[in-house]
């Protein structure tokens, strides 16, 4: 994550669409051409972002005829913050965050680091106080967009 400018990556981000686009008729399996369509995003974007999402335990697929996917738990269970750090990795943004690469001279002076860490926890702890169920509050509206 670019926290610099507090920018997700384009994989979180479509993460986050899958999940809010499956959350948003949970009773339903979708495909990812589907997805794709609905936010034209790559498909070949989307079935890595599937399978990861998958592999975190939030996606079930289904393969075959009448196959598709869909949440694997409740979207209440499924924090945002939970979301963004699973996809976006080890927060390192500057250089002084990486002990095995740092060369800044400063390091041990600066309060640089602690000033960053600060900023990266609080933007975690605002993404902790929500759900995938509190971003698709108005799920008939999400519908009327996406499920053309």
């Amino acid at each position: 994550m670019h926290l610099i400018d507090m920018r997700l990556t384009s994989f979180t981000d479509y993460s986050l669409r899958v999940l809010i686009y499956l959350a948003a008729q949970p009773e339903r399996r979708a495909t990812i051409a589907e997805i794709a369509a609905a936010y034209a995003i790559s498909e070949n974007h989307l079935t890595k972002v599937v399978h990861f999402l998958g592999r975190q335990g939030w996606v079930a697929t289904v393969r075959g005829k009448g196959g598709g996917m869909g949440l694997a738990v409740p979207a209440a269970q499924i924090g945002v913050g939970a979301v963004v750090r699973a996809a976006e990795g080890d927060d390192l943004p500057a250089e002084c965050f990486d002990r095995e690469n740092n060369t800044c001279t400063i390091v041990r002076v600066c309060r640089l680091q602690r000033v960053l860490r600060d900023a990266t926890q609080a933007f975690h702890r605002v993404l902790d106080g929500f759900t995938l169920a509190d971003l698709v509050a108005q799920p008939k509206a999400l519908t009327a967009l996406l499920y053309r």
